[in-house]
């Protein structure tokens, strides 16, 4: 059981290294109003 739970804490390390190391991500969900259309339009 101590494996799984290390194996995870492992994982979950490792992706938010690699999620930071990717530079601009944007993981707060869907966007709506004002932002949401000055965000598409810069794209």
């Amino acid at each position: 059981m101590w494996k799984i739970v290390v194996g995870f804490i492992v994982f979950a390390g490792l992706a938010i290294y690699l999620l930071n190391k990717g530079g601009d991500i944007d993981i707060s969900g869907e966007k709506h109003g004002l932002t949401a259309s000055q965000a598409r339009a810069s794209a």
